[in-house]
């Protein structure tokens, strides 16, 4: 099993991408991380990561599970047509997808979260846009729809981590 994390080059939450990665790594899931770009990417606490590839080498398909950190800096990859064309084939392709902290409201901008429970960083910006994109906010730390993980931030990653490998592994 393969999962990709997205994160943005500056400003991604360090704990949202960190403590998930090391869950999915400790169940026997690869992982592999796309930015912007594959020059270190630096988190809002400090911690640094190089990525593996960029957003516009990503082929869906080769991954069973799409997931998107949180932080400051990830409202802005919303605005980029590669991260949305990786989202909308994701799900096109009916593949898992996860995103935590404000990243789920980037979901609800791609138009994947019509008819779904979902949960984010509650914001008056994310709220109205998992609302306005049909999506049901649930005030939980975890919301598993189908296929589609959401987390509403950093005090909800290990709980994360553990709803993909529960979601990945099918249990």
């Amino acid at each position: 099993m393969k999962a990709l994390f997205i994160i943005a080059p500056k400003d991604f939450r360090d704990e949202e991408y960190f403590e998930p990665k090391e869950i999915l790594e400790n169940a026997g899931i690869e992982v592999e991380t796309a930015s912007t770009t594959t020059k270190e990417c630096n988190g809002k606490l400090g911690g640094k990561v190089t990525p593996n590839l960029t957003l516009s080498e990503v082929v869906e398909i080769d991954y069973d599970i799409i997931i998107v950190v949180g932080g400051s800096g990830a409202p802005a990859l919303g605005g980029l047509p590669e991260f949305n064309t990786i989202i909308k084939t994701a799900d096109s392709n009916e593949q898992k997808i996860a995103a935590i902290c404000i990243a789920p409201m980037l979901l609800a901008y791609a138009g994947i979260l019509a008819g779904k429970k979902a949960t984010v960083f509650p914001t008056p910006e994310s709220l109205k846009a998992l609302k306005q994109s049909g999506a049901t906010y649930v005030k939980e730390d975890v919301v598993v729809d189908g296929r589609i993980i959401t987390a509403n931030g950093p005090s909800a990653a290990k709980k994360f981590g553990e709803a993909i490998v529960k979601l990945l592994k099918g249990k």
